[in-house]
């Protein structure tokens, strides 16, 4: 299948940064594929080489399996930086001259507009909307040609958390339409609510890319006790489908494989005798895994069949 986007070896330098170093990585007509990193790690940079905004020192990209062309871009639908519109214009006036610039029907400003749950508030200056609100307008303008992607650089900064909720579910909606959608992220629990795969950039690298789901699932930590712990120990050893065994304080950390959960563990520790004091299943989290595989710390040849799933650095989220 061809990529809806694919990117080969990019390279962006400003001056002595290396802001974009060797990137490649694939989107699948849709995901809904989310780039994570932190502050510098050169997500908003790679957006916005892809869309010709920032010219790129090296490596290629392709947009439906082509070079990117005025065509294109037709197809792509995009927010980057803080979205802009006159301020003492209505929804709908906003619109019309979006329209004009893109060369799209007006007739799509009322179906857009419902889309993003602004309907009723279309005749209301642009000034007097929240910053929810103002954030659903620019993902209408975004959606005004129809276009079989959408590109959104960190969509719910600055929102509060029903701000965040609202725009989550819309970019979950657009999804169902079968459009395919490209975010830069922070934010985690954004990341894990709404992303079927996601890439991890570090200092420009690429250091992970995959399923969300692959990435939660595999490995979960079982916590258990018993009164003899020296014992306890040793039995665990025993069980087939252990990663590893740490010894802390007051219990034994045990991370597990093969979807094993602490039910299988704690009835391979009965059927030998053992009763356990103790017994929690802590279940992956993306931010957990996010901040071990950050810590890894991996060179790029070794993380091209990096697994999150089996770090051994332990984080607390």
């Amino acid at each position: 299948m061809t990529p809806i986007l694919q990117i080969q070896h990019l390279h962006k330098r400003y001056g002595k940064i290396h802001a974009v170093n060797d990137l490649s990585l694939e989107v699948q007509a849709g995901q809904v594929f989310g780039i994570l990193g932190p502050n510098g790690s050169g997500k908003t940079t790679t957006l916005g080489i892809v869309l010709d905004v920032v010219k790129k020192n090296s490596g290629a990209y392709h947009w439906f399996g082509n070079l990117p062309s005025a065509e294109s871009r037709k197809k792509i639908g995009a927010i980057l930086e803080t979205p802009v519109f006159y301020p003492y214009l209505s929804a709908v006036d906003n619109l019309k001259i979006v329209a004009l610039i893109k060369g799209v029907d007006e007739s799509r400003i009322d179906t857009v507009l419902k889309t993003v749950d602004l309907h009723e508030r279309r005749l209301d200056a642009f000034k007097t909307y929240s910053l929810g609100m103002k954030q659903r307008l620019a993902i209408a303008s975004a959606l005004l040609a129809d276009p079989q992607v959408m590109i959104l650089d960190e969509p719910t900064n600055g929102l509060d958390p029903q701000g965040i909720a609202e725009i989550r579910q819309l970019i979950i909606q657009i999804a169902r339409q079968g459009k395919t959608i490209i975010l830069a992220s922070h934010l985690l629990d954004e990341v894990q609510k709404v992303c079927s795969h996601f890439a991890v950039l570090k200092k420009g690298k690429l250091i992970y890319s995959g399923s969300v789901d692959e990435a939660l699932t595999g490995t979960d930590t079982v916590e258990v006790a018993a009164d003899d712990m020296n014992r306890l120990e040793e039995t665990v050893k025993q069980f087939a489908h252990i990663q590893s065994v740490r010894p802390e304080k007051q219990f034994l950390r045990v991370r597990l494989t093969d979807n094993q959960s602490s039910a299988d563990l704690n009835r391979f520790l009965v059927e030998r005798g053992i009763v356990v004091s103790h017994l929690s299943q802590r279940t992956n989290s993306l931010e957990q895994q996010f901040l071990q595989i950050l810590a890894a710390d991996q060179s790029p040849a070794a993380s091209e069949n990096h697994s999150l799933a089996n770090q051994n650095i332990t984080t607390h989220a």
